[in-house]
């Protein structure tokens, strides 16, 4: 009896011992887009060296901040590689709301930069040797939904796609044609930056191009619901909900489970 007590003691230890040396990782990234200089953060599990699925997360339209980085520490404490796809490049500086809207202006009304800046960041995911790149998903929020939705549309090699209150617009519905994975749109039911006009819009795009597509409505969700530091009155139109950014969380996890066959 001593035996197997010390037997089943000395495994507990070891078992605790593997899983107080299992941490999460986050690295700078120094990449380019041609000759534009850009920078990510990495997140990664190192108790195991084994291949897993990356995600590729991009930013709302204040640039990498708190929500990404929760977001791929989250995302590598669940088993995946985490990337923070950089669209502005690391000099830009956005001291407030204005700023941030003028940057992404440049952005939306370009779609053919944003997707080449996205394209970008993919590339430094695949590179990464703990990824298997033929298990990618792509998320964003608010700007970064649109972000990861014309990866998506671009062709690239995405198996799921996540946009969080993202915008959901494109000026080249038709090229929902190229998507090559399933797609989730997660939005606040009374957003009035993506009014119901413009998820009607996205529901056609996916229905004509026959996308595996998914569509979640949270009530009384407006826009960001999933950013604490906006307060939660929802008058302003962008808000923190609590039960909606944990819902969302909880739907993007059983997507992926079911993409990636985990």
């Amino acid at each position: 009896m001593n035996i197997r007590l010390l037997a089943a003691t000395a495994c507990c230890g070891l078992f605790l011992a593997s899983a107080v040396h299992a941490e999460v990782k986050v690295q700078t990234i120094d990449y380019k887009d041609g000759d534009f200089a850009l920078r990510g953060y990495l997140a990664y599990d190192d108790s195991s060296q084994a291949k897993r699925p990356g995600v590729l997360v991009f930013a709302q339209f204040m640039g990498i901040g708190d929500l990404e980085t929760r977001a791929i520490k989250k995302l590598a404490a669940m088993g995946y590689v985490a990337f923070t796809a950089d669209v502005y490049g690391p000099n830009v500086k956005l001291p407030d709301w204005p700023a941030g809207f003028k940057v992404m202006a440049t952005y939306i009304t370009n779609r053919p930069l944003m997707r080449s800046r996205g394209a970008a960041g993919l590339s430094v995911l695949l590179a990464n040797p703990l990824v298997d790149s033929t298990k990618i998903g792509v998320i964003g929020y608010c700007f970064g939904g649109a972000s990861a939705l014309e990866l998506a549309r671009s062709g690239a090699d995405v198996l799921g796609t996540v946009a969080f209150h993202g915008t959901l617009n494109t000026p080249t519905p038709d090229d929902a044609k190229n998507i090559k994975g399933r797609v989730l749109a997660l939005q606040g039911g009374d957003d009035p930056v993506v009014p119901q006009k413009e998820v009607d819009g996205f529901e056609a795009e996916m229905r004509a191009a026959h996308i595996d597509w998914q569509l979640v409505q949270y009530g009384n969700a407006v826009h960001a619901y999933t950013m604490p530091e906006l307060g939660t009155d929802n008058s302003k139109g962008a808000a923190y909900n609590e039960k909606a950014d944990k819902r969302s969380w909880v739907a993007m996890t059983d997507f992926f489970q079911e993409t990636f066959n985990r």
